[in-house]
């Protein structure tokens, strides 16, 4: 697993906690929404880069 795609996978869960503590704290869905969109490419971008797929 190269570094990058660490990060990505870390900012990703990350960002997941965002969306749960969010959602907890009633947020508005808008917020909700972007954080989760966010983490969702950040987590395909970290998968997508490991290096299982070559």
């Amino acid at each position: 697993m190269s570094g990058l795609s660490t990060v990505f996978i870390v900012l990703g869960l990350f960002l997941l906690g965002g969306v749960y503590s969010f959602v907890k704290q009633g947020l508005p869905k808008s917020v909700i929404v972007l954080l989760g969109i966010g983490a969702a490419m950040s987590l395909t971008a970290g998968i997508l880069r490991l290096e299982v797929w070559s």
